[in-house]
């Protein structure tokens, strides 16, 4: 099977090619798993952070890629929950213990024994893949392959930052960054809670005029303030000034959920402006999402289909994977990108 393998942490820069297409062994699943033929796999801003080396290290060699849709192919002596031909998704969290303190009380994605999907396991940059059955997802038909493929991370990890910022209809909410991720979210946000102004922050005027398409009745860059305090602000981006300039515009009591498994290296110029009556006092909150649990990715796929959500997609082949993520650190981005692997 054809691959795009990752054999070493490098960085990400124009003309570079961090994977190398390979031809890898037809893959024979598990007694527990699928084998699934990959359509799409979405391309996330967490690949550059493994690419990168941000991420705990990754198992190299490794195959990227969390936000799978396929078609299973066969399935392994035990694995009874589909059946060949059923289309099926795959997430960021490729498994867990099932039986921690943090599983049994449905935060799997606490779990010490975590596994992720293309970072400690083979994912989605790839023909083939095998994952455990109760780890993959019916895919509604309501969605296009490379429509669906978004939902899996962007989608699931988007759902979870808003329901931890604990935000009720009418009370401001503050995006910072709108790619992937954050165009969903203010989808979700209109459908969930019509009377919720949006504000938005995001570094080009290309994403500005984008979150306003899409409704949000201001956009400005990180560093402006908004015109109204904000009861909440999700964080999307990879970088550390938001975060202050985040704080400045929440209300007495207001809440940061940080939507990032990484940061890039400290701006210690933005840290030396943190002030604490300006940016943590009168009870702000600043709380961090990790990773995803399999309610939230099941839930979110019954909601996406129930509001009919369509994230905009742009398309490559699996051998551009390297073009396509040139690009996202380079911001050239207009919702979320997709490597279409086959029909």
């Amino acid at each position: 099977m054809k691959a795009m393998i990752l054999q070493r942490i490098s960085p990400v820069t124009e003309g570079s090619s961090p994977l190398q297409v390979s031809d890898l062994p037809d893959l024979t699943p598990q007694p527990h798993e699928i084998l699934v033929k990959v359509l799409a796999c979405g391309v996330c801003h967490t690949e550059l952070d493994e690419i990168e080396g941000r991420t705990p290290p990754p198992r190299l060699p490794v195959v990227l890629g969390h936000q799978v849709v396929g078609r299973v192919e066969h399935a392994g002596a035990n694995a009874k929950k589909f059946q060949r031909g059923d289309r099926v998704g795959v997430a960021w969290i490729f498994s867990a213990c099932g039986s921690c303190k943090f599983c049994s009380a449905g935060n799997e994605n606490l779990c010490e024994g975590f596994r992720a999907t293309g970072r400690d396991v083979n994912g989605g940059y790839a023909e083939l893949m095998t994952v455990p059955e109760d780890f993959a997802y019916q895919v509604p038909d309501t969605f296009s392959d490379a429509e669906a493929a978004p939902l899996l991370c962007a989608g699931a990890i988007g759902y979870r930052s808003l329901r931890l910022t604990g935000l009720k209809d009418g009370q401001n909410l503050g995006l910072t960054g709108f790619g992937a991720s954050a165009h969903l979210v203010l989808k979700m946000v209109r459908h969930l809670y019509p009377a919720t102004p949006v504000f938005v922050f995001a570094r080009s005027e290309r994403e500005r005029a984008f979150a306003k398409e899409l409704g949000a009745v201001w956009s400005g860059e990180a560093a402006e303030s908004s015109p109204v305090k904000l009861k909440a602000v999700i964080d999307t981006t990879p970088v550390w000034t938001p975060v202050v300039e985040a704080l400045k515009n929440l209300e007495p009591g207001g809440r940061l959920v940080i939507n990032a498994i990484r940061k890039e290296e400290i701006d210690k110029e933005s840290l030396r402006r943190l002030d604490y009556p300006t940016h943590l006092w009168l009870e702000k909150e600043i709380k961090s999402v990790a990773n995803v649990t399999r309610a939230d990715v099941s839930e979110f796929l019954r909601l996406a289909a129930e509001m009919r959500l369509k994230p905009e997609v742009q398309e490559y082949d699996l051998e551009e994977a390297n073009r396509a993520l040139i690009e996202l650190k380079a911001a050239k981005i207009r919702g979320a990108k997709v490597l279409r692997v086959a029909s």
